[in-house]
């Protein structure tokens, strides 16, 4: 590599470590409004948990391909680890802590679940939790889009989430919940064809 290379490198290098290498970015987040200086690389990932320590939102394969950092952009459920908080300038961005509804006359008393929140909880959807968040945003936003009608559209669309403890089955039922989709029959004693099927696909 000759000096001209290794000059240029050097630039960029001190550029990048530039404090004024930044871009102002406007975002609200859980209701809050938030004027913030960014660097052009910075995932909304990295953002939640690193810049505003919220938590919730979880990094697992940071490629896009698990679910567990979905979040919701302007009501759209998005990947939050591929996502460049620059370029979403403008946007409303709601993870999983600011879902439930706080009274503000009784700010002492418990916040008001999310109904998918309610719904994993009464479905036991959930054994690690460590993908629940994601899946609770990713079925928000899915049930917004409007294109589910039944179990199996549940389960088309929140393939992109992963549950690498294989509760799919009590998944799908919290959401169907929700959704108002009813469970098909079952015959005493036997399981359902469908629920058998959500075992079979977490299994794999």
């Amino acid at each position: 590599m000759d000096s001209r290379h290794m000059q240029a490198i050097d630039t960029l290098d001190a550029e990048r470590s530039d404090e004024s290498f930044v871009v102002p970015v406007s975002l609200t987040v859980n209701g809050q409004p938030l004027e913030l200086e960014l660097e052009p690389w910075t995932t909304v990932l990295d953002l939640l948990r690193e810049g505003l320590h919220l938590s919730g939102t979880k990094k697992g394969c940071d490629h896009g391909q698990c679910g567990a950092c979905t979040v919701l952009i302007d009501g759209k459920r998005a990947n939050a680890c591929l996502a460049l908080a620059v370029l979403h300038d403008g946007a409303s961005i709601v993870t999983i802590e600011g879902l439930a509804r706080v009274d503000e006359s009784t700010p002492a008393a418990s916040p008001e679940l999310h109904p998918v929140q309610q719904a994993f909880i009464d479905h036991d959807a959930f054994q690690c939790g460590y993908c629940t968040p994601g899946q609770i945003c990713s079925a928000i936003g899915m049930l917004t889009e409007g294109h589910v009608h039944t179990r199996d559209d549940i389960r088309e669309q929140m393939s992109g989430n992963v549950c690498r403890c294989g509760c799919y089955t009590h998944i799908v039922d919290a959401i169907a919940d929700v959704a108002h989709i009813e469970s098909p029959p079952v015959v005493s004693g036997e399981r359902s064809e469908l629920d058998r099927d959500d075992d079979e696909e977490g299994a794999q």
